[in-house]
């Protein structure tokens, strides 16, 4: 009988999977400190700065350092968060805010008005809900020290509900002096006013990063609900650990030497299902769907039958069988709005076929003008997920004469790389698959990944003027009839011009011990307040 190297690993673990731990995580493990969480998160930080990139660890890193101005409970409605109070002008054009006590920055300094300004404006260079704040805005400007404004030209019946999305770049306060920064330019200081400091004595970029309970923070005194209500710290110490190789954080997981594993490996979820110590819990219900972005600024993407060519050649049943092992857990994917999001519908979505269209996209990549461009996909090795498809995605392109050449890297080196704009002769990129949370695809003015505006859009930089007009009415239309009939029509022209390809929607569970608990269910961020430890 054959064994597999996958079974071998398998059988490895249930037998008893220290020996693959790094002695350093098993030295720790001996004294283990309740009052100490560990986390293996998907990807590794390099980027700290939540408002220049959308990253969900740094989003996550965001929410532990940072506070919102409003926030969202588990049923998305948005609710006050720094915010003590606000009110709304009779003309319905002008909102004030005033801050609640008790907001201080890690530095010791007092959270003002001046910082939220600030604030909302850098935030409103890139978040798509944020732009169209700022462009309505005739005035957002400090009152006093606790109080500030913003003032429209007309009316923005929605301004609270994106205040207070989730979906990255978040509205993440932060003092006046770092908000000075463009959007585009990194801040690299980590002083928030959130329930937790980053400790910069123990960073060890690559391996570690630790995150100490802010006890100077006060929480606001309603029951947490999904990101809203109080933030409780509950243990002195959270730290991420570094771990590239799944198996060995895994390992790490069964044997104790940490306490949570965010992405296990679909094909290892019986491994974890049989431990008596270890739970398999789905986090984000709605899922994530998994998204191929194109560099619209670059051969041989720039073509729209070149992306339409990618469009039919994709097999979904192929790829989700590597991206979810466990059928229960994916499932194809056509609508721009997710599966799951009451905007979800079947504009326009003839190009689906069960196992692609190879020979379809043989043909319109001839008829692009295709001459042998080489085509680079970026394959961030430590997700496993985007890994996978990074492979199979290439492999497909192989069979039609598609010269491709994989980059292999780390999340983080994807991350710096994808903001190259560059042909790839000069470090740029062609292919990269990410993911955005289902939930957030209901919303073109909270999600980056439905914008159309050529170098202001998201990475990939699509641009379509005729699908850009239409979502320019999205804040203008106000009944659930007229956003679907506006969501149809704004479908029928993204698959048109391929704004993107959808490559399936998976549900990953994070693993975890079961004497950790509190975690909170919600798309996009994993917080880290409410957790604790028996």
């Amino acid at each position: 009988m054959k064994i597999s190297r996958r079974d071998l690993i398998k059988v490895s673990m249930a037998a008893g999977a220290a020996v693959t731990v790094p002695s350093i995580l098993r030295a720790q493990a001996a004294g283990a400190d309740p009052k100490t969480i560990r986390m293996v998160k998907t990807g590794d930080l390099q980027v700290f700065d939540p408002i220049f990139t959308t990253a969900n660890i740094t989003a996550d890193h965001g929410a532990a350092i940072y506070d919102t101005l409003f926030s969202v409970d588990s049923k998305f409605a948005p609710h006050p968060q720094m915010v003590e109070k606000w009110n709304l002008s009779d003309d319905k054009k002008t909102y004030t805010f005033k801050l609640r006590d008790g907001l201080v920055w890690h530095d010791g300094s007092p959270v003002t008005a001046v910082d939220c300004v600030a604030s909302i404006r850098r935030w409103g260079q890139v978040h798509p809900g944020g732009q169209l704040i700022v462009e309505l805005a005739s005035d957002i400007s400090r009152v006093d020290d606790k109080t500030f404004t913003i003032a429209l030209k007309e009316p923005l019946g929605l301004l609270i509900d994106i205040l207070a999305d989730l979906t990255p770049p978040c509205l993440f306060i932060m003092r006046e002096k770092d908000a000075r920064h463009s959007a585009t330019e990194q801040v690299t200081t980590n002083i928030g006013s959130g329930p937790f400091k980053f400790n910069e004595a123990l960073a060890k970029p690559g391996a570690s990063f630790t995150y100490d309970r802010n006890e100077k923070y006060v929480p606001r005194s309603e029951v947490a609900d999904g990101l809203a209500g109080g933030k409780v710290v509950r243990v002195d110490r959270v730290i991420w650990e570094n771990i590239a190789d799944q198996q060995t954080s895994l390992a790490a997981l069964q044997t104790g030497e940490i306490d949570f594993l965010q992405g296990p490996p679909g094909d290892l979820y019986s491994v974890i299902e049989n431990d008596a110590n270890l739970q398999l819990e789905v986090l984000n219900k709605g899922g994530a769907d998994i998204c191929l972005r194109m560099n619209f600024l670059q051969k041989p993407f720039d073509n729209v039958k070149a992306r339409q060519a990618l469009l039919h050649l994709i097999d979904q049943e192929a790829l989700l069988r590597a991206m979810a092992p466990n059928p229960g857990f994916g499932r194809p994917v056509t609508s721009i709005f997710g599966n799951n999001t009451p905007m979800t519908n079947d504009e326009n979505t003839g190009w689906y076929k069960k196992g692609g269209n190879p020979e379809k996209a043989r043909q319109l990549f001839s008829e692009a003008g295709y001459a042998g461009e080489k085509v680079v996909i970026l394959q961030p090795t430590n997700v496993a997920t985007f890994s996978d498809a990074a492979q199979i995605v290439a492999a497909a392109l192989r069979k039609i004469g598609v010269n491709v050449e994989l980059a292999p890297s780390d999340w983080g080196g994807l991350v710096a790389r994808r903001a190259n704009k560059g042909p790839v002769e000069n470090g740029g990129w062609s292919i990269f698959i990410t993911d955005e949370i289902d939930y957030s695809l209901a919303n073109p003015l909270g999600t980056p990944f439905l914008m159309a505006s050529g170098e202001k859009a998201w990475y990939g930089w699509p641009k379509n003027d005729k699908y850009e007009a239409l979502r320019a009415n999205w804040a203008k239309v106000s009944t659930l009839g007229e956003r679907k009939l506006l969501a149809r029509k704004m479908q029928h022209v993204w698959w048109a011009f391929v704004g993107d390809i959808r490559l399936g929607q998976i549900v990953s569970p994070v693993a975890r011990r079961k004497a950790l608990t509190g975690l909170i269910g919600m798309p996009q961020i994993i917080p880290m307040w409410n957790m604790q430890k028996r």
